[in-house]
């Protein structure tokens, strides 16, 4: 994103840290405690030399008792560093001693299972050497007490040094850091829903109960104040930035006939910004239906702040912006990007179908190809002055699209993975940002199993999270995801929504 000037792309936060916890007993003697200790650090060190791991590990004393794992898991639960725990059983650590501990613990749980050597030394194994490496014993014991007590968890089988072994810790540590950020996400939603408009709305006392989201209404004109105070010095930096920035068409730029209307989209977008960071929001929401004293529906300004890595939803769609605010931090500092998405229309033939992809103006131009044209267009809803807006297609590659729905009882994350792929041909009259994107396993099969899900038609489009990491958040936040992919039938996906609805009822009583 070469393009977006001002390092303002949100980077991953460097503070944060996962903590490695390796348990044991006393009946082994002190000598093999240390060589345990030892060896523990050395599988920390294993893990931390590749790139796959994006946060710091920070290894923990061996824990050999009850009170000891009892006081690790309620300090890293109360560490505002700390985003999750490893845990590791290196020799046999009797599972009643992790009974109160893993009561206590209210941060991700990752399960390695792991051990020092790679290789068995057939020659010299005696029975010292089987007391000290008996992970294999070991954390059979600690899945059992895991699993008696419903312990939420991803489960990662192989050595440390296995880059495949990183890369899935790294998956879910991304995970970790998602959920991080909602559980400290406030969200401002300037207006309303879009009336009359269901799937956009939402219970959003459950979603703070769920999520730990803070979503709460401001009047639009309290938005209206931060614009109008913005200063000119303010504004004018930011429309030289968009001039050195964007492709800006000649109208718009300095001595254009409608140069004042991109010192007025400057002007929203220092508002938004003093507003946001007054508040300590990282998502917000606008809706066109309610604009107060705004003279544009906010264009340019809702997709330089998503890039830089607020949540945003349109019409009020304040669950999307909260979709949208944590894939953009668990793919911080990942190629590729995350964007505010629509399905809007259909290519059914000649050729493989396709969907186009798009929204009135408020796409973020992480996902671009090029650099965007800066462009003003009419919009035919809203009352207000043409709007100013980045226009571009989406760069081709690999992701996914995911919405979450509300259905009462609970929350639902739809995710569908696609290829986003080139236009057909061009679209010189289409005056917004758009992405073509190719369905898995088709258009057919996707679109009906969206349906049948209740998927909502707004959604994040990422190409920088990995659909592995999607899944470790939703184990994380006890939230149902059903994912359509290459290996999707309209009617086992119909199978798996109907036992989803028995085992979501019957387990709320069981999750942690």
């Amino acid at each position: 994103m070469t393009y977006l000037e001002g390092s303002h792309v949100l980077e991953p936060d460097k503070t944060l840290e996962c903590w490695f916890l390796t348990g044991s007993q006393a009946l082994y003697g002190e000598e093999t405690l240390r060589q345990v200790a030892q060896q523990s650090a050395e599988i920390v060190d294993l893990l931390s030399a590749g790139p796959e791991i994006g946060v710091r590990l920070v290894w923990k004393p061996v824990l050999t008792g009850a009170e000891e794992i009892r006081r690790a898991c309620i300090d890293a639960s109360s560490s505002d560093q700390c985003i999750g725990v490893i845990a590791w059983m290196h020799t046999f650590s009797p599972a009643k001693a992790w009974i109160a501990g893993l009561d206590a613990l209210r941060k991700p749980l990752l399960h390695l299972h792991t051990q020092v050597n790679l290789s068995l030394p057939w020659d010299e194994i005696d029975m010292d050497f089987m007391n000290l490496n008996q992970a294999a014993h070991g954390d059979r014991e600690f899945g059992y007490i895991e699993t008696r007590m419903a312990m939420r968890r991803k489960t990662v089988a192989g050595h440390a040094s296995d880059p495949t072994v990183r890369a899935r810790i790294g998956a879910w540590a991304r995970a970790a850091t998602g959920w991080h950020a909602s559980g400290r996400l406030r969200l401002v939603r300037f207006g309303d829903n879009m009336r009359d408009v269901a799937v956009t709305d939402g219970d959003k006392v459950e979603a703070q109960l769920r999520l730990g989201v803070s979503v709460n209404t401001y009047g639009v004109n309290d938005l209206v104040a931060e614009v109008e105070a913005a200063s000119p010095t303010t504004v004018d930096g930011i429309v030289d930035e968009y001039e050195r920035s964007y492709a800006v068409v000649p109208e718009l730029a300095k001595g254009g006939a409608r140069h004042d209307s991109l010192i007025y989209a400057a002007r929203i977008e220092a508002g938004l910004r003093s507003f946001l960071e007054g508040g300590k929001f990282t998502a917000f929401t606008t809706n066109f239906e309610d604009l107060g004293g705004l003279r544009q529906l906010p264009g340019i300004a809702v997709q330089r702040l998503m890039a830089e890595g607020y949540g945003f939803g349109g019409e009020g769609d304040w669950k999307t912006s909260v979709l949208v605010r944590i894939l953009k931090v668990m793919g911080s500092g990942q190629p590729g990007g995350t964007s505010f998405m629509e399905d809007y229309t259909y290519h059914l033939g000649p050729g493989e179908p396709k969907i186009l992809g798009a929204h009135m103006l408020e796409v973020c131009p992480s996902i671009a190809a090029g650099t965007p044209r800066c462009e003003i267009h009419p919009l035919g809803i809203g009352n207000r002055s043409d709007p100013v807006r980045l226009v571009f297609d989406a760069l081709p590659g690999k992701g996914f699209v995911v919405g979450l729905i509300d259905l009462g009882d609970r929350f639902r994350l739809i995710a569908n993975e696609i290829e986003i792929v080139p236009p057909d041909a061009p679209l010189p009259k289409l005056p917004v940002a758009r992405a073509v994107w190719k369905p898995a396993p088709s258009l057919s099969t996707s679109t009906e199993s969206w349906l049948m899900a209740g998927g909502p038609h707004h959604t994040a489009l990422s190409t920088s999270v990995a659909i592995e990491t999607l899944e470790d958040f939703a184990v994380i936040a006890g939230v149902e995801l059903v994912r359509i992919g290459e290996a999707t039938t309209t009617e086992g996906f119909r199978r798996e929504l109907r036992w989803n609805q028995a085992y979501y009822r019957l387990a709320q009583g069981l999750a942690r």
